[in-house]
């Protein structure tokens, strides 16, 4: 886990987009994530105001933000662009940032929404789950 974060730890995930970010929440001794919400990304003074709020509700001990990639692992433009988001998270709100390689998290998001009914504005936050529910599931294979 992110160096300083115990097991116990509450996590915020975040599926950066231009348009929208994707938000899950979960925690490590439970290792379940679930979709929180969708915020919209209309300016840099809206995004950190409302993922700031997300943080003093929640009040996360580390974040995780996906990073995307072409198919075969390597950066293209939005990959800059969730880096640097992760960045500033850090930056403003002083917490650990991890990330994970968030390749195919929209197509399985798409998939695990038709599959349970969920409504399609959700996609971006069902993203956010994944990505967070595949950065805990790592984390219970490094303790076994």
């Amino acid at each position: 886990m992110t160096k300083g974060v115990g097991r116990e730890a509450t996590l915020l995930a975040f599926d950066y987009g231009e348009k929208r970010i994707g938000v899950a929440i979960g925690n490590g001794l439970t290792g379940q994530a679930r979709a929180l919400v969708v915020v919209p990304n209309r300016n840099r003074e809206f995004r950190f105001e409302a993922v700031g709020k997300l943080i003093g509700e929640w009040r996360p001990d580390a974040l995780v933000v996906g990073l995307p990639c072409h198919p075969d692992g390597t950066p293209h433009e939005m990959t800059q662009l969730a880096k640097r988001f992760g960045n500033q998270l850090n930056g403003r709100f002083n917490l650990p940032v991890a990330w994970v390689d968030e390749r195919y998290s929209s197509v399985a998001a798409d998939l695990d929404m038709r599959e349970s009914g969920m409504a399609g504005e959700m996609r971006d936050a069902e993203a956010a789950r994944i990505i967070l529910q595949q950065y805990l599931d790592g984390l219970s294979d490094e303790l076994h």
